[in-house]
């Protein structure tokens, strides 16, 4: 079993409405759901740090590059998922 810490968290009522609401939807305890969303907070400022830390190395990511990486990023997700469905991506 992983080890966990319980931690105390403080959110503005309007958050912590938006959040018991949003792991109801999910079938999530509370826990769940916040756990799930540090983890992709996490891993997205990681994955910001690696492509500032690629930057630094190599030089800017172009605009054409990344516009090339979305299209590249958007099929894969149409592959996998079915497409893009903005109400899949934010909760």
């Amino acid at each position: 079993m992983m080890a966990v810490r319980k931690l105390s968290v403080s959110l503005p009522e309007e958050v912590a409405d938006a959040v018991v609401a949003a792991a109801e939807r999910a079938g999530l305890t509370v826990s769940a759901w916040m756990t799930r969303a540090a983890a992709n907070s996490a891993r997205i400022e990681a994955g910001l740090a690696a492509v500032a830390e690629w930057e630094a190395e190599h030089g800017v990511i172009a605009a054409g590059e990344l516009s090339q990486a979305a299209a590249v990023l958007a099929d894969a997700d149409a592959r996998m998922f079915g497409g893009a469905d903005d109400a899949r991506l934010i909760g």
